[in-house]
């Protein structure tokens, strides 16, 4: 048997449930920022729960329990049950809560999470947030108002905590060529040109600033790449796009196609389906979600879990990608935007970079893929980055994505989490 057939089916809810509030922080960095240097993981979590609970117009007395998302609490906040520093923040002092991890998955695993506390019966009303700090890390021995710099040599180590050891180990992370591995391999598969590779990979980067730099909550992104080409005495974003300012990483990637690591928060608030409209007049229906889970030595194991949990949602709900109406996915490999996407089924097979390339992912496009500019662009979070999708999406079902709105009605869209070489997560969402 192989890896691929071991995964089991999905079984429907025992009772439907909803989203009824979200909440998200401005993606920032403390560190640089003067207006939120000073602050901790305790007041950005509660920042995004009560805007949540806003959203859903209930206070921390009504929600019956929480749970705490933290990609990496040991090394960015020096926390080993981190969910006890946040209760008192959001009125829930003496409820239920717990904490989990699962890297850069951890968002997304979140809203499964609390999902199934609800779809059980034994809650009505449930939190659910995520908190990251890995850009401005907390000191050992100091208050958690004085941060520092979490450097790349730190994230390292900890990536050898999040993989097999026998693997990474002498890597001091990830594989070297793991980041490329499912591109190479589908440009190979669909004989694409270099020039086509790198208009493809180029209007990626394009695609996605331009989405991050209407979007309210990147504070870490502000111009396109035409402004800075044009602050740097360049014609085109294309010019700066191949310059010494966006140099290559890898055998196709260049920085513009990697992560921005930064600082934030988000939260969910799910109740029973038949409840939610004592809340919302627009509940948006979790219909499930697909996990796989694949470790480092996999052969392209980001694609094959992908494969895996999008068939689970597929055979569970009938619907496939081509269903969706709009696309969200981590991405801190760029090409995973395009990627994900054509493997859901949401873009046409061995077509997807063309889409791409026509601009047709675009968040004005007609298969718009990651609306608020993508973890390369919008900013990358770690944990909190799957809720920040999700908020994402709800926004745009519900019409309130302002300057980045879809051109079309959101009725059902679809997320793809992936984080730490372990979790892939595919959700079903669709508007009630």
């Amino acid at each position: 048997m192989s890896f691929n057939e071991n995964v089991p089916k999905l079984k429907p809810y025992s009772r439907s449930v909803s989203i009824i509030g979200v909440g998200a922080t401005p993606f920032v960095r403390v560190l640089d920022d003067p207006a939120v240097d000073g602050m901790n993981e305790a007041e950005l979590f509660a920042y995004a729960a009560r805007d949540a609970m806003k959203d859903a117009g209930v206070t921390g007395k009504d929600v019956e329990f929480f749970v705490h998302g933290q990609a990496g609490p040991g090394w960015t906040s020096n926390f080993a049950t981190p969910n006890m520093h946040a209760a008192n923040w959001i009125g829930m002092k003496g409820k239920g809560s717990y904490h989990h991890s699962e890297a850069c998955a951890t968002g997304y695993v979140a809203l499964e999470t609390a999902v199934h506390a609800v779809a059980s019966g034994q809650y009505d009303l449930v939190l659910s947030g995520c908190i990251e700090m890995p850009y401005s890390i907390a000191h050992p021995t100091r208050v958690l108002t004085k941060r520092r710099f979490g450097t790349d040599a730190m994230f390292h180590e900890v990536l050898c905590s999040t993989m097999p050891r026998e693997y990474t180990l002498f890597t001091r992370g990830a594989l070297p060529f793991n980041s490329e591995s499912w591109l190479d391999y589908y440009i190979s598969e669909n004989e694409i040109s270099p020039e086509d590779v790198d208009g493809f990979m180029t209007n990626l980067s394009v695609n996605c600033r331009r989405a991050a730099a209407l979007n309210p909550l990147s504070t870490i992104t502000s111009d396109t790449y035409e402004e800075l080409a044009m602050a740097n005495g360049m014609d085109s974003a294309s010019e700066y796009l191949h310059s010494k300012f966006n140099p290559l990483i890898g055998k196709y990637m260049r920085a513009s196609h990697f992560e921005q690591r930064c600082d934030g928060a988000a939260a969910v608030i799910v109740c029973p389906t038949e409840q939610a409209y004592q809340y919302t007049e627009h509940p948006i229906e979790v219909l499930g979600v697909g996990h796989s889970c694949l470790e480092i030595s996999n052969p392209r194991l980001e694609m094959q879990a992908t494969a895996n949990a999008y068939r689970q949602m597929k055979e569970l709900t009938g619907l496939t990608g081509e269903d969706m109406d709009l696309f969200l996915t981590n991405d801190f490999y760029n090409q995973s935007e395009m990627l994900a996407a054509e493997m859901c089924e949401y873009l046409p097979k061995g077509r997807g970079w063309q889409y791409v390339k026509e601009g047709r992912i675009a968040f004005d496009g007609d298969r718009p893929v990651n609306t608020n500019g993508g973890r390369c662009q919008y900013g990358h979070a770690a944990g909190a980055s799957g809720l920040h999708d999700l908020y994402e999406a709800v926004r745009q079902m519900r019409g309130e994505a302002g300057a980045t709105q879809v051109k079309h009605p959101v009725n059902r869209a679809m997320l793809r989490g992936f984080g730490g070489s372990q979790n892939v997560l595919n959700i079903m969402l669709e508007k009630k």
